[in-house]
């Protein structure tokens, strides 16, 4: 069986210690990983993770083509990879950096809002979602209880505007609000039939019980697992997934249904 990481950020060498230090001091975690792609290789394979969905976040506009450009090689040289890019607010060509991104192979874009300093429904990001719906599936960092540009209301106001945009509402739809969050959705939820969820950095805030009933709140067919590598270590993210006690269906939902459908990649 196919097994997904399906939320992992990865950093070229001589840029990873710094990289990490400074997610690190963002959110005051003790971080798990080094942040490079072999480090990770290396966990997903001891742990029998077969596939990931990675990328990095452009905090400048400048360094959007430099990211695209080398997440797209590292999935080159590594077909276990899946390649996401990224967008700044304040990029000045997105329509033309998107048909690079396409033309790159890479097979969507990710958005954190809170790093970033722009509300997700801030009408710059808004020309950007109108240019990838129905194209390429976004991931997109939502929630924390410190700020608001990444509230969920806001990514609300999105897919009311661009329903036939496919979001990956990042952690559970709400970092470190995972119950408010939900709330949020819920009442829209039959309407959005393209919002996903990824389970990643979860755990440190919840238990098994809580995380079932928090996958079955929104449906396994929704939701995806995720490590969020380097901040965690995806073999112990793993290890406590397979703890929760699912149902088979359940399990092969989260691990890799979902997000063979959401990437739009075929893994079976």
């Amino acid at each position: 069986m196919p097994i997904v990481d399906a939320h992992a950020h990865i950093y070229p060498g001589k840029i990873a210690p710094r990289a990490v230090e400074a997610v690190g001091q963002f959110y005051t975690i003790k971080m798990a990983g080094a942040g490079t792609p072999e480090e990770l290789l290396a966990i997903h394979k001891q742990a029998g993770i077969t596939h990931a969905i990675v990328h990095s976040v452009a905090t400048t506009p400048k360094s959007v083509t430099t990211i695209n450009n080398y997440i797209a090689a590292t999935c080159e040289e590594h077909p276990e990879f899946i390649g996401f890019g990224t967008m700044h607010q304040d990029f000045e060509d997105m329509e033309a950096e998107v048909e690079r991104a396409i033309e790159l192979g890479l097979h969507g874009f990710k958005l954190h809002p809170d790093t970033q300093e722009v509300d997700m429904d801030d009408p710059r990001l808004m020309r950007f979602y109108e240019i990838i719906a129905g194209r390429l599936p976004l991931v997109v960092h939502t929630g924390d209880y410190r700020y608001d540009y990444s509230h969920p209301r806001r990514l609300i106001n999105v897919m009311k505007a661009f329903p036939d945009l496919v979001v990956d509402a990042a952690h559970l739809g709400g970092w470190s609000i995972y119950d408010v969050a939900f709330d949020e959705y819920h009442a829209a939820l039959s309407s959005f039939d393209n919002l996903y969820v990824d389970a990643s950095s979860a755990f440190f805030m919840t238990g098994c019980r809580h995380m079932r009933e928090l996958i079955r709140m929104w449906g396994s067919e929704r939701v995806m697992f995720g490590s969020d590598y380097p901040m965690w270590n995806p073999g112990s993210e793993l290890d406590k997934m397979m703890r929760c006690e699912l149902t088979e269906d359940e399990l092969e939902n989260v691990l890799w249904r979902t997000a063979e459908r959401f990437a739009n990649v075929e893994l079976s």
